[in-house]
């Protein structure tokens, strides 16, 4: 959607805590000597990302550091990153030190891509908040360190809700008859990129799914149960009714101008995703405000904790010769202040909350006074309680990456109204059983 304590409740794969067997085919990890960093010159970590910001940080990492230096690559996006990772996999030359998302940790570790790190940062943990520090773990281990957590909420344009008498949605119900009355002006409420089937990701974990579980020894896959059903009817009405945008992301300008002039009025996002608004935007700060992210009608406040929308992860890979110093990298860009707040910043980096123990402290810093104007200081409520409502019984299954993939296939032809969303649950049902299964992974469903 281009997008554990009662305060800190985070998103976190349920796998993180399963001391089971045969659930994961093929699992890496290295007990073999992180490497000799005393040589004649420092050892050079190669570190790929795609965050705003990450430039300044390794910058300044540098000017920290004698013994080890960052060399920093910039990918396009996180679906590119993983399009990139898996090649460099094959030819045996990934990076050290690669950003990511919780989601896809589970896949790269039954890859065997991922270095076990537990005995280099394991003793950090009280640093962060409970639900990110699970993030980056499998089966118990840690395979990098959290950078970032993702409180979810709606973004609007007030200006237009304000001129054609619209309330903010609280509900998904509330959401479709506003997009109604904002297609009489020629308005969409929403944008569905054909690539990004994450929104329904997003809906059917708020709406209690569970496109994986583990039954005993297997992997029970359920892409048709009652909560992603739910999230399908939603979808789908407003795709029916013709109340989104169909722009994508390829063209990330483009979006950006639509939302700018007021083509779209709503997204539902994280603190991250303001950050590509105030470097693109022209016309329209001041005219934005946050809302509550909208509730199925009857439940109580619940927000995704799903793919973009996931807390960051930097993963040391297993290819990584120094992964020691890898490891105690990642912990610095994650925990050194100002690290942390060049990243937290919408204007300086990627608008991210930490994934530290006291995050809370850094909501001022990652939304933007100068895009939501006089709809500030609420803006930070707004956020506040989001980290108070985030899903917490989502488990990504260890397919993932390629699950992911064949979604977004099926997903554009959803939203070009080739198919119903029902027709792609359908097909992934059956697909995400047949891929687990040609991978040697115990499956039902």
């Amino acid at each position: 959607m281009n997008f554990t304590s009662p305060r800190r409740r985070f998103a976190r794969a349920a796998v993180a805590g399963l001391a089971l067997t045969g659930l994961l085919a093929a699992c890496g990890g290295s007990d073999s000597d992180s490497g000799d960093s005393s040589g004649s010159g420092p050892v050079t970590l190669p570190f790929w990302g795609w965050a705003n910001g990450q430039e300044a940080v390794v910058k300044a990492f540098n000017a920290s550091h004698e013994d080890v230096k960052l060399k920093y690559t910039k990918v396009t996006d996180q679906l590119t990153m993983q399009k990139q990772l898996t090649n460099a996999v094959k030819a045996g030359n990934a990076p050290c030190l690669v950003q990511n998302t919780a989601e896809y940790v589970t896949s790269w570790v039954a890859e065997g891509a991922l270095a076990d790190i537990t005995r280099y940062v394991e003793g950090e943990k009280d640093k962060f908040n409970a639900g990110s520090w699970a993030g980056a773990q499998v089966q118990g281990k840690l395979y990098g360190v959290p950078t970032s957590s993702s409180p979810n909420f709606t973004i609007y344009r007030a200006d237009i809700f304000e001129k054609y008498g619209i309330e903010p949605p609280a509900t998904w119900d509330d959401f479709i008859a506003a997009g109604k009355e904002l297609k009489k002006h020629n308005i969409k409420i929403t944008n569905y990129a054909g690539e990004d089937p994450s929104t329904l990701e997003v809906l059917a974990m708020q709406a209690g799914a569970h496109w994986y579980a583990v039954d005993g020894n297997s992997w029970k896959v359920n892409f048709q149960d009652e909560g992603t059903l739910k999230a399908a009817e939603v979808i789908q009405e407003i795709i029916d009714n013709d109340l989104n945008s169909k722009l994508s992301f390829a063209d990330y300008a483009a979006v950006q101008r639509n939302y700018d002039k007021g083509g779209t009025a709503t997204r539902q996002i994280s603190t991250w995703q303001m950050a590509g608004m105030v470097q693109n935007f022209t016309e329209s700060f001041g005219d934005w405000a946050l809302s509550p992210w909208p509730t199925f009608t009857g439940e109580a406040p619940k927000t995704p904790a799903g793919t973009n929308l996931t807390g960051s992860v930097t993963l040391v890979t297993e290819q990584c010769e120094h992964q020691e110093q890898a490891a105690e990298a990642a912990l610095w860009m994650s925990t050194d202040a100002g690290a942390v707040r060049t990243m937290a910043s919408p204007e300086t980096g990627n608008g991210v909350m930490p994934a530290l123990a006291d995050s809370e402290a850094y909501v001022s810093e990652s939304i933007s006074e100068k895009l939501l104007g006089k709809n500030y200081e609420p803006a930070q409520k707004i956020v506040t309680d989001s980290l108070g409502t985030v899903t917490t019984d989502w488990t990504f299954g260890p397919n993932w990456t390629a699950m992911f993939t064949e979604m977004q296939a099926g997903w554009a032809k959803v939203v070009n109204k080739e198919q119903k969303v029902t027709d792609l649950l359908a097909h992934m049902q059956e697909w995400t059983v047949s891929d687990l299964k040609s991978r040697g992974i115990s499956v039902k469903g």
